[in-house]
C-alpha cells in the first residue's frame, strides 16, 4: 500500500488509534486520519472475504462451529480442547486486529509500528512491565486445568491467522500480526484488571493536601459520600464479621493525618500529568441485580447485568455459545480470552460490576548511591534495573530503564524540584501471578452455587461485585478478588496515603510482584463482603458496606451514588409489589431517571438572579423537568451541558492556580461533591458561577443547532480509524452518565452488554451495542446497534444452530 508523505502516514494513523487506546483503557475512537490515505488497494478488498474453509484439520479433536443470524459462533464438541480450539479460530477470524492492538499497547510496542507519537504510552507500559506479570501468570496457569484449554485456544487463533485473509485494518496499516500466545491471553486479563482497578486517585488527593491543605483535600475528595444506598446494608446481609487479631480498622475510614505516611508532598507536574494520561477511565462501572424466588411470578430467581465500558466498533465484548456434554454456556468474553466472562450456563447465570476496591499503593524511598539503592527497613537494597529498547518506527529508538523495588514497579517522569515527589514505587495486585483464568473456567463449568463459590476462590483479579442466580433457586452476592491488608509496625492501616517505603509502611504480606504470591496478608475469602441467598440485591458501583464494624479497609473511593440510589428506590418498589417478572427487570434496566437533577436543584436556583429573561425561561424548563433523560426532550439537553460548564467554571476558579498543572481538571471533585461546594470555591460566588455556566450551556447548544436531547445524545460509536464506511451509524438514544440505562456520549462509554436471565427455563435476553462480527463488510458488523439504542433485546438461547458449519476434524487430513 502506498504511503503519503508528511504526517498523514500509516504511522500517524496508528498513533491516533493508540492515543485513544492509552487514554481510554480499551481501544478508543480517533478522528479524521484515514481519508488522507490512497484509495483502497486490491489487497484490502481481498481482506473483505473472510469466509473460512468448511473443514479444518485440528490436533485437538472434533468440533463444529456454526454462526447464527446474529454472527454469534455456536461451538459444540465432545472434548473441551476441541471446543476452545474452535473458539480461538472464531476470535482470530472476527477480532484479530482488536486483539493485536490491545497486546501492543500493554507490552509497550505501539511505537514500533506507529512512531514517536506513542513513546510516552510505551514508556509507561514497559516500566510497569505488564508483560512480565503476564508471563508469571502463565507460569502459574500452565499446569492447571485451564492451561491446555488456553493453549488450544491460541492454536485456534493462529490457525485462523494462517488460513484467512489478513483483516482490513492490517492491510490499511501494512503490517502483519505475530502469533497469539498463552501469555497474550494472560495479558488481556491484565488489561481488563488495570482498566477496572488502576487508579492514581491517591496521588491526586495527596497533591491537593500539599497545595490546598488537608481540609480542602478532604472536602473535594472525601473518602465517604453521604448517602444510604450501600449494597449490603440494603440487601439485608448479616454484619457478624470476625475481627482479625483485635486490630481491625473500624469502618475503613482513613485518618487524614495517618502517621504511616510521610508528610504530604505533591506529585510533580511532569509525573502527575504523565500518569493521568495513562490512567484508566473513572467511568468504568456497571449495574447488576437479582431477585430471589419467593418474590418472582415464576417462583424462580431472575438476574440482570449491564457492564459500562468503552463503546467501540467492533464492541469491547465478543459473544459466543460453547456446548460440551457437561455444560452449555453463552455470554460474552473479551477478544483474546477464551472463556465466557459474563453470561449463563444450563444451571445458572452471573454478572460482574466493578467493586472499586483499593488494590494499588504507592511508596517513596530514601535513596543513596545516586539513586541506585534504597533503604528498606534496616537494610539497603539495590533497585532491580534493566535497560530495554522501545523500537520507534521512523525515528531513533528509545532506551528505557525498567526499575523495580520489593513493592513492584518504580515510575518516574522528567526532573522536578525538591518540593515534588518525582519517583514512586507502585504495588498493584495484577503485577503478581494471578489465577482468574481458572476462576472463570470454574464458573463456566459450575452446576450450582457451591461450585460457583469454589470457583470464586481462584478469582483473584480484578475485584468485582459478583451476582449469581441458579436453577436451584440460589442467589449469591460476593466481592471477588484479592484485597491487601496494609500494615505499618504490625498495625492495620488504610491505603489512602503515599507510604514511606523505607520505613516499610503499608506493606502487603504474601505479595510477590512479577512472581507467585501466597496472598497470606490479604482479606480472607470468607471475610470478603458477601450475602448468600438474599431476598434481592442490587449493585451500581456504590459503596459496598456502611457497617462501621466491618474490620477491613476496602476502598477510598466509590462511584457517585446516583445510579445506586435510583436502583434501590426502583428495586424496593418492584419487590414490595411482588410477582416480579423479567419484564420488570428489563424496564429497570431501561430506566432513564437522572438523579443529578434533585441534587443540583439548589445550584440551579442560585443561577436565576444572574440570568437573562430568555435564559430564565430555559431554567424553568429544567426546574419543571421530571428528570427523565429522554431523547425527545429539551430539558436534559440543557441540564447535561450546564453540568459540564459548571465543572469547567469550578476548575477555572478553584484549581486554575494548582501549580500551573495542565491536567488541573483531573483534580476536580465528582458531581455528587461538586453540587455541595459553597461560595468560597467560586469567583465571586456560587450563584454567579452557576449563572455563567447556564449561559455557557445555552450558547453551546445554540451554536451546535441542537433542539432536543437526542440531537446531541447519539451513538457516536466509531472504529479507531473513524472513516464513514468503518464507523457505526448514529442513532439518537436516551440515558446519561447517571442513569441506569447508561450512555455517556462525551466519553464514548455506556452499557456495553445487557442481559436479563430468568431461571425458570424461559429464554434469557441480551443485546450488544453494535455487532459481533468485526469485519466491516459483514451485514452483522453493526446489526444490533439500533435495537441497543432503543432498549430492545434479542433471544439468548444456547441451541446449536446456524450455517454454514465449519467442522474441525481431529487428525492430519482435511
Amino acid at each position: 500500500m502506498t504511503e503519503r508523505s508528511g504526517d498523514t502516514t500509516r504511522r500517524a494513523l496508528l498513533a491516533a488509534v493508540a492515543g485513544g487506546a492509552a487514554a481510554g483503557g480499551f481501544l478508543g475512537p480517533v478522528r479524521g486520519y484515514l481519508s488522507a490515505f490512497a484509495p483502497l488497494s486490491g489487497g484490502v478488498w481481498d481482506a473483505a472475504d473472510d469466509d473460512p474453509p468448511l473443514r479444518i484439520a485440528s490436533d485437538h479433536g472434533d468440533a463444529t462451529l456454526r454462526y447464527d443470524d446474529e454472527a454469534v459462533p455456536r461451538i459444540g464438541g465432545d472434548d473441551e480442547t476441541a471446543i476452545y480450539f474452535a473458539a480461538g479460530y472464531a476470535h482470530g477470524a472476527d477480532r484479530l486486529f482488536q486483539m493485536d492492538l490491545q497486546r501492543r499497547q500493554m507490552r509497550g510496542r505501539l511505537s514500533a509500528v506507529v512512531g514517536e507519537a506513542t513513546v510516552d504510552s510505551d514508556r509507561f507500559h514497559v516500566r510497569m512491565d505488564f508483560g512480565t506479570a503476564a508471563d508469571a501468570t502463565w507460569d502459574l496457569v500452565r499446569d492447571t486445568e485451564a492451561g491446555p484449554l488456553v493453549e488450544a485456544y491460541c492454536d485456534g487463533v493462529n490457525r485462523a491467522r494462517a488460513d484467512l485473509p489478513t483483516p482490513v485494518e492490517f492491510e490499511l496499516l501494512d503490517y502483519e500480526p505475530g502469533p497469539w500466545t498463552p501469555a497474550d491471553v494472560m495479558l488481556a486479563e491484565k488489561q481488563i484488571a488495570w482498566t477496572l482497578t488502576g487508579s492514581f486517585r491517591t496521588l491526586r488527593k495527596e497533591t491537593l493536601r500539599a497545595e490546598l491543605g488537608a481540609d480542602a483535600a478532604e472536602e473535594l475528595m472525601p473518602n465517604r459520600l453521604d448517602h444510604d444506598a450501600a449494597i449490603l446494608d440494603r440487601s439485608g446481609a448479616t454484619d457478624d464479621w470476625e475481627v482479625p487479631d483485635g486490630d481491625a480498622i473500624r469502618g475503613g475510614v482513613s485518618d487524614p493525618d495517618d502517621a504511616s505516611s510521610r508528610a504530604s508532598t505533591a506529585t510533580g507536574p511532569d509525573l502527575g500529568g504523565w500518569l493521568t494520561g495513562m490512567e484508566p477511565p473513572a467511568w468504568a462501572g456497571s449495574n447488576s441485580w437479582a431477585v430471589g424466588a419467593e418474590h418472582t411470578e415464576s417462583g424462580d430467581p431472575i438476574m440482570a447485568n449491564d457492564p459500562h465500558l468503552s463503546l467501540m466498533a467492533p464492541p469491547v465484548w465478543y459473544e459466543q455459545v460453547l456446548r460440551h456434554d457437561d455444560y452449555q454456556v453463552r455470554g460474552v468474553t473479551f477478544p483474546g480470552v477464551p472463556f465466557v466472562i459474563i453470561g449463563e450456563n444450563d444451571r445458572g447465570a452471573w454478572g460482574f460490576t466493578n467493586a472499586g476496591c483499593d488494590v494499588i499503593d504507592f511508596y517513596e524511598y530514601e535513596t543513596r548511591a545516586d539513586g541506585a539503592e534504597y533503604r528498606h527497613g534496616d537494610a539497603w537494597r539495590s533497585f532491580e534495573t534493566e535497560r530495554r529498547t522501545i523500537e520507534v518506527a521512523g525515528a531513533p529508538d528509545r532506551d528505557v530503564t525498567v526499575k523495580k523495588s520489593v513493592h513492584g514497579a518504580v515510575l518516574s517522569a522528567g526532573a522536578g524540584g525538591d518540593e515534588f515527589r518525582d519517583e514512586l514505587g507502585v504495588a498493584w495486585t495484577g503485577l503478581s501471578a494471578t489465577n482468574a483464568t481458572n476462576g472463570i473456567l470454574g464458573i463456566n463449568r459450575s452446576r450450582d452455587a457451591e461450585d460457583v463459590d469454589e470457583a470464586l476462590r481462584e478469582f483473584d483479579e480484578p475485584t468485582q461485585c459478583f451476582v449469581y442466580t441458579g436453577r436451584d433457586g440460589s442467589v449469591r452476592y460476593r466481592v471477588t478478588g484479592r484485597v491487601p491488608v496494609r500494615r505499618t509496625d504490625g498495625e492495620m492501616v488504610p491505603g489512602t496515603r503515599v507510604f514511606d517505603g523505607s520505613a516499610r509502611a503499608g506493606e502487603w504480606a504474601g505479595y510477590t510482584p512479577y512472581g507467585e504470591s501466597s496472598w497470606e496478608g490479604f482479606i480472607p475469602f470468607e471475610e470478603m463482603p458477601h450475602d448468600d441467598d438474599p431476598d434481592y440485591v442490587g449493585t451500581a458501583n456504590q459503596r459496598i458496606v456502611d457497617d462501621a464494624d466491618y474490620p477491613y479497609y476496602l476502598a477510598e473511593d466509590y462511584s457517585e451514588p446516583f445510579r445506586g440510589i435510583r436502583l434501590w428506590n426502583r428495586l424496593d418498589g418492584i419487590v414490595d409489589r411482588g410477582d416480579v417478572t423479567p419484564t420488570d427487570l428489563r424496564d429497570l434496566q431501561r430506566d432513564v431517571h437522572d438523579g443529578r437533577l434533585e441534587h443540583y436543584l439548589p445550584v440551579l436556583e442560585d443561577a436565576r438572579s444572574g440570568l437573562s429573561d430568555d435564559a430564565r425561561d430555559d431554567l424553568d424548563t429544567v426546574l419543571d423537568w421530571d428528570g427523565e433523560a429522554e431523547r425527545n426532550a429539551r430539558a436534559p439537553l440543557l441540564f447535561v451541558h450546564f453540568l459540564d460548564a459548571y465543572e469547567g467554571r469550578f476548575v477555572a476558579d478553584a484549581l486554575g492556580g494548582l501549580d500551573g498543572r495542565r491536567d488541573a481538571s483531573a483534580y476536580a471533585p465528582n458531581q455528587w461533591v461538586l453540587a455541595t461546594l459553597g461560595d468560597e470555591w467560586f469567583e465571586p460566588d456560587r450563584a454567579s458561577a452557576a449563572a455563567d455556566a447556564f449561559e455557557t450551556a445555552r450558547d453551546r447548544i445554540e451554536s451546535e443547532g441542537w433542539e432536543t436531547y437526542g440531537d446531541y445524545n447519539r451513538t457516536a460509536i466509531d472504529h479507531p480509524f473513524d472513516q464513514s464506511f468503518l464507523n457505526y451509524s448514529r442513532y439518537p438514544t436516551d440515558g446519561s452518565a447517571a442513569t441506569l440505562f447508561n450512555f455517556r456520549v462525551e466519553a464514548g462509554a455506556g452499557s456495553s452488554w445487557r442481559q436479563i436471565c430468568p431461571q425458570d427455563g424461559t429464554t434469557s435476553r441480551c443485546i450488544l451495542p453494535g455487532g459481533n462480527d468485526g469485519n466491516v463488510y459483514s451485514d452483522d458488523y453493526d446489526n444490533q446497534l439500533r435495537r441497543w439504542a432503543n432498549g430492545e433485546y434479542k433471544p439468548m438461547d444456547r441451541s446449536m444452530r446456524g450455517d454454514p458449519a465449519v467442522r474441525f476434524v481431529g487428525g492430519d487430513d482435511e
